[in-house]
């Protein structure tokens, strides 16, 4: 049986700020992503849900990562926060047909993220969770319905057929319910822990084979970094899925009896002042029974950035 293992990793890589702190004095910036991939195990692609990619820059970043690399995708925005899940049969086909199937082997779990205004509505997410391709030829077969918008730059090939799996970041507080977490573990889609300094629920049910978790700051939202004692408690809760020890106790449904060993895919999104990488590689260094390391002395000069000036950096990240 294969053992489950915990993939530690940020969300995007593309940050200005990073560059001479994170990534070496001089590192040109078509050669972070090498830099980084090489740094962790896994990096959440974020640029995706700000629009349709092309299946050459999945293609670039799939031959740019090493050999047992994984990329977890946002799904794209216009799905989620401008459609709010409805009538999204197209939308889907585009976003398949994009290209993430270019990254074969490497491709990760699919994030989809709802924005705070949203509500549960059980009705709606059951349309869109049997929409979602569960496999490589799924998404293939659905990419091949892609729109006229998608004609010249398209992929709708899966050289494989591999399980593809989903998870669902909420930020309303009416998903926390247990018809939300049955409707979850019916799908097999997992809850998406999401630590956001207090500012939007974060539900640790396990739904699904896997876990995935967004650690955004564990004080102030995007910018604040994890204490030792803060990354212990995450490793704690990590080595617990991975091995398959009871659920927390917040969970709104007990742990199904039969529960076993589960990936868990850990993302830092708390980059405003460069901590997600040192945070991520810390926390990398507790679950390997490591001591944490020291943060370097450079990002004493990192200065605060306005949230609304740091997100134009963001090319390939998002919140």
């Amino acid at each position: 049986m294969k053992l489950a293992r915990a993939y530690v990793g940020i969300s995007g890589w593309r940050y200005p700020p990073w560059r001479g702190v994170f990534y070496p004095q001089g590192l040109r910036q078509a050669s972070e992503l090498h830099f980084a991939s090489r740094s962790f195990s896994t990096i959440e692609i974020n640029g995706s849900f700000y629009s349709l990619m092309r299946p050459e820059t999945y293609e670039a970043w799939y031959q740019d990562a090493p050999e047992g690399f994984t990329f977890a995708v946002k799904g794209g925005r216009y799905i989620t926060h401008l459609k709010r899940l409805k009538d999204v049969a197209s939308p889907l086909a585009n976003f398949f047909a994009s290209g993430l199937l270019r990254l074969r082997e490497k491709l990760g779990p699919i994030l989809w993220q709802l924005p705070p205004q949203q509500a549960f509505d059980e009705a709606k997410l059951r349309a869109f969770f049997e929409l979602l391709p569960r496999s490589t030829k799924q998404a293939a077969r659905l990419a091949r319905r892609h729109d006229q918008r998608l004609a010249g730059r398209s992929e709708t090939r899966a050289l494989t057929d591999r399980p593809l799996r989903h998870a669902l970041e909420i930020r309303h507080a009416s998903f926390v319910q247990p018809a939300f977490i049955s409707l979850l573990r019916e799908y097999g889609i997992a809850a998406c822990v999401a630590d956001t300094a207090g500012l939007f629920p974060c539900i640790e049910d396990v739904t699904a084979d896997f876990v995935y978790v967004r650690l955004h700051g564990s004080s102030e939202l995007y910018t604040s970094g994890y204490t030792p004692r803060e990354l212990s408690r995450w490793a704690t809760r990590i080595d617990g899925w991975t091995a398959a020890v009871s659920g927390p106790r917040s969970a709104l449904i007990a742990e199904p009896p039969a529960a076993s060993p589960r990936d868990v895919y850990v993302y830092f999104d708390n980059d405003v002042k460069v901590r997600a990488p040192f945070d991520a590689a810390n926390l990398e260094r507790l679950l390997n029974g490591k001591r944490v390391q020291r943060l370097p002395a450079t990002l004493d000069a990192v200065t605060e950035t306005p949230f609304n000036d740091w997100s134009r950096w963001r090319g390939l990240g998002s919140k």
